[in-house]
């Protein structure tokens, strides 16, 4: 029964170390040193290898080693292996961490008085009270609740939109496409973390950029591909957005020529919101590996039909 791992050989590195302290029993390799391809039943990825059942025929779950299987080519896992993406406390902690820096960037005029900095002005801009800034978080898995979580501490007015109804105490909840356009229309930052499907490809654009406030920003750690980026350009030159925090792109990194590089209103990250962190990580792929093997439901089990 060999695990087997595909992604950085350097935290493939500390994956090994930190099975062999915790589950010695399990053999574990890293691509390409597959050993016997026959024995390795469980594949940790970013990316699984092409056509994984043949290069692996007994195969009986594949982990992503990220919190999204965007990047998974879906049609190419047989229906048999079931998809885990991961859900582990280092990915939560440092979205968390990330969302809210960008959340009081914007909110105290952080871009504002880079600006400033940059132009040697001294120049205090009125500070408004948490209370009357609201706060949208698109999609509502783990990542959007504990950022809410967080972020309603604060004082910040909070809501979430999400396809199916969820429940968050102090959170005011949308569900579903008929009630978007009221989520966008009370939101002043718009923080995505939409998983990325075939539904949510470029959701934002233009049409959704005019039913926020004018002046609303944008704070984008979903994947880079949710983004018209020429829509955010427009509305960041027409004023309907004012700032906008991407730590996604697409492609990443953008072409050096982007006017998104450059643009006063936009700061942007090198997709480094969160990353798995190995040794949470671990912990949480031995416990599935349990729960696999006594026929229980996996943490973080992907719905085909759903895409995430």
């Amino acid at each position: 029964m060999t695990f087997l791992y595909k992604a950085s050989s350097d935290r493939g590195t500390q994956w090994a170390k930190l099975f062999a302290q915790k589950a010695p029993e399990i053999p574990f390799r890293i691509w390409p040193d597959t050993g016997d391809p026959a024995k390795v039943r469980y594949l940790a990825a970013w990316q699984p290898p092409e056509d994984p059942a043949r290069t692996l025929p007994n195969l009986e779950v594949i982990f992503s080693i990220g919190a999204g299987v965007d990047q998974f080519d879906l049609s190419g896992v047989p229906e048999h292996i079931p998809v885990v993406r991961m859900i582990e406390p280092g990915i939560v902690e440092g979205m968390v961490e990330y969302v809210t820096q960008a959340v009081l960037t914007i909110h105290r005029d952080l871009l504002d008085y880079q600006l400033q900095q940059q132009q040697k002005t001294w120049d205090p801009l009125p500070v408004r009270a948490a209370s009357t800034r609201r706060i949208g978080v698109l999609g509502l898995g783990v990542l959007g609740t504990a950022v809410l979580e967080r972020l309603k501490l604060f004082g910040f007015p909070c809501a979430g939109w999400s396809r199916s109804a969820r429940d968050i105490e102090g959170v005011e909840c949308h569900a579903g496409a008929n009630t978007l356009d009221t989520f966008l229309a009370r939101t002043d930052i718009l923080i995505c973390l939409l998983p990325l499907t075939v539904a949510t490809r470029g959701m934002l654009n233009t049409a959704l950029f005019n039913k926020l406030p004018r002046g609303a920003s944008l704070i984008q750690t979903g994947r880079g591909p949710h983004l018209n980026q020429d829509d955010l350009l427009a509305a960041l030159a027409s004023g309907q957005l004012q700032n906008a925090i991407l730590d996604v792109t697409d492609p990443e990194p953008l072409p050096q020529t982007h006017p998104l590089w450059t643009h006063p209103r936009v700061r942007i990250t090198p997709h480094i919101a969160s990353e798995t962190r190995p040794d949470s990580a671990v912990e949480v792929v031995l416990d599935n590996l349990r729960r696999h093997q006594e026929g229980l439901p996996m943490i973080g089990q992907i719905d085909r039909s759903r895409g995430y």
